[in-house]
């Protein structure tokens, strides 16, 4: 038979998914994405205290960073994994957006310069 005293001493001490860390990590989603519905709703579209521009982006990029997080820690359970597991999956996510960010810098580059070439047009 196989041993599971791991697990048996990881719900001991408190870690791991119960009821309560479900229910408190669906309440700070919920609390994020109300923040974002009612900026993006409220100041930026019927209000119009706020107006778009990159501040803005980079508000809810962070929030969407921060609810990415929450999702990928608790309900993925990375947060309960090894640190070099951890450390290992961020390399790669690190690489990855990397690679995506370097394609669009490449994309808008030959979006621009490929119009003002006249051998290859660009329709």
């Amino acid at each position: 038979m196989a041993h599971h005293d791991h697990t048996l001493d990881a719900h001991a001490h408190g870690e791991g998914m119960g009821v309560k860390r479900i229910w408190q990590v669906f309440g700070i989603l919920l609390f994020i994405t109300a923040i974002e519905f009612l900026v993006a709703l409220g100041f930026v579209h019927h209000w119009q205290i706020v107006t778009k521009g990159p501040a803005l982006y980079a508000f809810y990029v962070v929030l969407t960073l921060i609810k990415a997080y929450y999702i990928v820690a608790f309900f993925m359970h990375l947060k309960f994994e090894k640190k070099s597991f951890i450390i290992t999956c961020s390399i790669v996510f690190i690489f990855i957006v990397y690679f995506i960010v370097l394609m669009l810098i490449e994309g808008d580059f030959l979006s621009t310069h490929l119009h003002e070439h006249p051998i290859y047009p660009n329709k």
